[in-house]
């Protein structure tokens, strides 16, 4: 493989994960710098002398609004391209190319009328299975094509296999049957099976459109693609979320010093990332709301928040 194009990849890689990673990097770097503070006693300094608990807070609450705006733009605009940069690298190199696009039971509604279905999909050689496309005039059947297997061919046309049409007529339907049809058809491979993480690579407004089309489509995926839309937003906020954790947990002098606050913090973390990803999934693989899914940790921490902010404020 190139170099350029290693290069570039590692460049992708660092924007990828930064902007995946980025609430809990601040989140780790809160608590090993408030921990100095309170292991040097420089804390109790501040809040002897007169400073509130609130005032000492304030710096965090700006810094973190820096950041999470940064971070906002950043995974709206700027990760989408990283990711599929990142993306197709991998698929291109390190996971044999397309293979991993191999779908079963590939239902979709292209437009008002029309409909179709392919029992297996594969990637590699672009050929479908039990191929049918229903279209339909209102509630009404006018035609249906059948055909064993389906070829996109590289100038954008399709080999039907074992073809057969029929069309609803008022006194009788007519059949038509051929070994092998060419034809053209009103859809793309892209359209039938998008890559899974195509999501990812759409800008905010991109991401919104191409919802709305799944939508049309009766996409089986669209959990999946409303959960990274809503992770767009609560991503950002969980950072004001960990910062107001972080700078609770670690303000209290501990025996065990800054060992201990790390600790409480690593664990709270990961208790965290576990909460982000059951629910992910949940909301991918199931009827549970892909909303409620992507804000539920964060409506969960956020109360924990409050409860360790009064404690620290004691």
């Amino acid at each position: 493989m190139p170099f350029v194009e290693v290069a570039i990849y590692y460049l992708n890689f660092t924007i990828y994960f930064a902007n995946l990673l980025f609430p809990l990097f601040l989140f780790l770097s809160i608590i090993w710098f408030t921990s100095k503070l309170a292991n040097n006693t420089e804390i109790i300094a501040f809040l002897s002398s007169g400073v509130s608990f609130s005032r000492f807070l304030r710096p965090y609450i700006i810094v973190a609004t820096i950041v999470c705006g940064v971070a906002f733009i950043l995974g709206m605009y700027l990760a989408p391209e990283a990711s599929k940069g990142f993306n197709e690298f991998k698929f291109e190199y390190l996971k044999s190319g397309s293979k991993d696009r191999n779908q079963t039971n590939v239902y979709s509604q292209l437009n008002e009328n029309d409909y179709i279905y392919v029992s297996y999909f594969n990637a590699r050689n672009n050929t479908g299975n039990d191929f049918s496309l229903e279209h339909f005039n209102g509630n009404e059947l006018e035609y249906k094509i059948n055909a064993s297997r389906i070829v996109y061919n590289p100038d954008s046309t399709y080999t039907l296999y074992n073809y057969e049409k029929r069309t609803i007529g008022e006194y009788g339907d007519i059949i038509d049957k051929q070994y092998r049809v060419d034809t053209l058809l009103n859809f793309t491979i892209d359209e039938l099976t998008p890559v899974e993480y195509i999501a990812e690579t759409l800008n905010y407004s991109e991401l919104n459109e191409f919802i709305k089309r799944e939508q049309l489509r009766g996409s089986s995926h669209i959990n999946k693609y409303k959960v990274v839309r809503y992770k767009r937003w609560s991503l950002p906020v969980s950072a004001y979320i960990l910062t107001i954790i972080a700078v609770s947990v670690s303000s209290i002098k501990r025996r065990g010093g800054m060992g201990m606050n790390l600790v409480i913090g690593i664990s709270i973390g990961m208790i965290f990332i576990f909460f982000d990803k059951i629910f992910g999934t949940m909301a991918e693989k199931s009827s549970f709301s892909p909303f409620l899914a992507s804000w539920f940790p964060n409506i969960v921490f956020t109360v924990l928040a409050i409860y360790l902010l009064r404690n620290a404020k004691r």
